[in-house]
């Protein structure tokens, strides 16, 4: 089944305009699809409508809603992944596997180890990323396409993890306190954190190829950050991501 994402301005009170240009060949020219058809549309905010198509042509088409549902495939928490840059291709693997697991939002992140640098066409590698997260969101079927922001330094970044319920910093050096330690303190039956007053607001920070640095490290630990390990064995950058969302889900979320 097609699914296709609008913004909600164009859900009007029986049908739903689609004008996207790229939405539109898609649906004509890959699916082939036609007047009568039918076709899931998400609003990208907190619904998802099944409908039919009234009409259909190179500048919009039209959609008949037939049923409007809240989202039923994602998560309650809400977790955004602070991603240290890594090169070649690995932050597109990245970003595409962790938003199969349901992660909410990525920061890709300057650090003092990250290899990358800002040449000045970086806006095209996040162009690039974004539109990898919307394919991804629709191959998996969530109902919110998560944003990839700009690329941020260490130390803005480090101000907005300030606002979050919780900082999970899966770190190298930490051999004792385990992620399990971690999340299980909001969900143990004799803990009064449980349930209704687990975190909603999660954020993951995880290093570039060579890790955090001692400062960064330490300042991490300043504001705040669990600092966890993810196991016996030293992961690469883009299997940390993944393990850190994938156990905090299981944990949390299932």
């Amino acid at each position: 089944m097609a699914k296709i994402f609008v913004d909600i301005e164009q859900v009007l009170d029986k049908t739903i305009i689609i004008n996207d240009k790229g939405d539109l060949h898609h649906l004509q020219k890959v699916l082939r699809l036609k007047k009568g058809d039918e076709l899931d549309v998400s609003d990208g905010v907190s619904f998802e409508y099944h409908g039919r198509l009234i009409s259909i042509d190179g500048d919009e088409a039209e959609v008949e809603i037939l049923d409007k549902q809240a989202f039923a495939r994602e998560p309650e928490i809400e977790v955004t992944l602070f991603q240290g840059i890594p090169k070649s291709d690995k932050m597109e693997d990245i970003i595409q596997k962790c938003v199969e697991l349901g992660v909410h939002r990525i920061v890709p992140v300057f650090m003092e180890r990250t290899i990358v640098t800002d040449k000045g066409n970086f806006d095209k590698k996040l162009q690039r990323w974004q539109k990898i997260s919307d394919e991804a969101v629709k191959q998996c079927k969530r109902g919110k396409i998560p944003k990839i922001s700009h690329a941020q330094k260490f130390g803005e970044a480090l101000t907005e993890l300030r606002d979050f319920q919780l900082i999970i910093f899966p770190y190298e050096n930490e051999g004792n306190y385990t992620i399990k330690d971690c999340l299980r303190k909001y969900t143990t039956n004799n803990n009064p954190m449980k349930a209704d007053n687990r975190p909603k607001e999660i954020a993951i920070i995880i290093g570039p190829e060579g890790g955090f640095s001692d400062k960064e490290a330490d300042a991490l630990k300043g504001i705040g950050a669990e600092c966890v390990t993810l196991g016996k064995t030293i992961l690469r950058t883009q299997t940390a991501a993944q393990t850190a969302l994938a156990m905090t889900m299981y944990e949390l979320e299932l």
